[in-house]
């Protein structure tokens, strides 16, 4: 893996991270994490999985707002909230994905 902008001076080659109940975004650059979870949900979607855990950490609370922000704008999100002590408490959020009644 390399690190730094590419040689030669191009866009660098996306990062592809395996689909899975549980994202970390500990290794997520801030910058990128809203793109990153987004991309994730939907994903998670299109595989049908039904339940994920994203972790994102306690510190002052910017990712976790973040993360519950687009939650509440992606579709397939059904419901969404900490995860219980055993899974991460405040520091993940457990995700229930399906079809959005109205």
């Amino acid at each position: 893996m390399r690190d730094g902008p590419p040689e030669d001076g191009g866009e660098e080659e996306p990062v592809r991270i395996p689909i899975t109940d549980v994202f970390d975004l500990h290794s997520v650059p801030p910058r990128d994490v809203e793109a990153v979870v987004e991309e994730y949900l939907s994903e998670a979607n299109r595989l049908g999985l039904k339940v994920l855990r994203i972790i994102h950490g306690r510190g002052i609370g910017v990712q976790r707002e973040m993360v519950r922000r687009i939650c509440e704008r992606s579709p397939g999100v059904v419901e969404f909230g900490d995860a219980p002590a055993e899974a991460g408490g405040w520091g993940a959020t457990i995700i229930r994905l399906g079809v959005r009644l109205k």
